[in-house]
């Protein structure tokens, strides 16, 4: 009776280890690992889900912002689709007014559209990013803090 206790006891976890080993699993729950600061203020962390998978197409990257972060002005060779996960964003595209979205928002930028998407002054912000990783992305403009600074005021004008 004693070693089957025993077996149960420390055996048990190695089969359960065993068995989810058949399986590349990833967690959206994972913060990630926070991001060097080169085109972008603030605080990011990235958490890449799915990234080089040339059968699928397509990268999908989890990105938390804290409040009063923003990305510097970028294009991709591809359409990206960003969802809204938590929190509030920032979204622009160059030549239109900025727009705030929230959790539950979904929103599509063309290939080589420039623009730039952030968390708002007063909220964090986690997004899935969906978007082909053929080509890097381009950064074309740096995105300064007094311009960031100004977007609550451009949004009161509509």
């Amino acid at each position: 009776m004693r070693y089957s206790i025993f077996a149960l006891i420390f055996l048990a976890p190695l089969f359960i280890v065993a068995q989810s080993s058949d399986y590349n699993v990833s967690s959206y729950h994972t913060e990630g690992t926070k991001a060097p600061n080169t085109h972008y203020i603030g605080e990011a962390w990235l958490n890449p889900i799915i990234h080089d998978d040339a059968e699928l197409g397509y990268n999908i990257t989890k990105a938390t912002f804290k409040a009063n972060s923003t990305l510097d002005w970028h294009k991709h060779s591809s359409v990206q689709v960003l969802v809204i996960v938590d929190g509030e964003a920032y979204y622009q595209e160059r030549g239109k007014k900025p727009t705030i979205l929230k959790e539950g928002d979904v929103i599509r930028c063309d290939k080589d559209i420039e623009h730039w998407h952030s968390s708002t002054k007063d909220s964090d912000v986690t997004y899935l990013a969906f978007y082909s990783g053929e080509q890097p992305t381009v950064w074309t403009e740096i995105l300064t803090q007094e311009y960031y600074d100004k977007v609550p005021k451009m949004l009161k004008k509509d």
